[in-house]
């Protein structure tokens, strides 16, 4: 893979790596942050599923079923079914607190139809198709020399980069949500607000770093594609 982005790419791919840099700190950061503050429990003795709860009935969102997923942070709240799936359900450490905090936010923002969330969830298929086949249909252009497929490589190569793009003030907004919510509830003390605070800004480097080489990756193949 690497070898055939330097071929397709050259010199010009180190154009890439303070994204792949900051994408790799994101990654390490997240990872160090949550299992630092998952062997730290809130004094509260609250779990992760009590904290969901609490902030969903505080906000008036009552239709939103709560599940627990076993896959490692894979925490989510999904749109279209109204479920939020949670990794670390029963816990009660710091880590997965902020972390349901933050799923509940984006239930919350789902039920007052935040448009970012609403942009989002309308070009996910988009997005997922776009990100499978993009990559593909750019090759075959190149090699066949055919503009009709580079064109549709484009469009959906910029679904993708849209998709990322828009996830930011999504998430932003969740984690503000989240943190506003735990303050208001008493749920956390100010000290361990402050554990919430960085487990959630480690989560957002991770999209910060997903969009910035998307957008990258999408620049260099507009670039690519010009010169053929």
């Amino acid at each position: 893979m690497l070898l055939g982005t330097w071929l397709l790419f050259g010199p010009s791919i180190w154009i890439l790596l303070p994204a792949l840099v900051l994408a790799l700190y994101a990654q390490w950061r997240v990872r160090s942050t949550y299992r630092r503050y998952a062997r730290v429990p809130s004094r509260g003795g609250v779990s992760a599923t009590e904290v969901v709860r609490q902030i969903l009935n505080d906000s008036a969102v009552t239709d939103v079923t709560i599940e627990k997923t076993p896959r490692a942070l894979g925490d989510h709240y999904d749109p279209r079914k109204k479920v939020l799936r949670l990794s670390a359900s029963d816990s009660t450490s710091i880590s997965a607190i902020g972390v349901a905090a933050h799923e509940a936010a984006h239930a919350i923002q789902h039920a007052r139809g935040f448009r970012p969330l609403a942009l989002r969830t309308a070009i996910v298929p988009i997005a997922t198709f776009g990100s499978q086949l993009a990559f593909p249909l750019f090759f075959l252009g190149l090699i066949f020399q055919y503009q009709p497929l580079l064109t549709v490589w484009i469009l959906l190569f910029s679904a993708a980069v849209l998709f990322m793009l828009v996830t930011l003030p999504v998430e932003f907004d969740a984690s503000r949500r989240a943190v506003s919510a735990l303050r208001d509830s008493s749920l956390v003390s100010a000290e361990e607000l402050g554990g919430v605070k960085e487990v959630l800004f480690a989560a957002a480097l991770t999209y910060v770093a997903a969009a910035a080489m998307a957008a990258l990756q999408l620049f260099l193949l507009l670039s690519t594609s010009r010169r053929r």
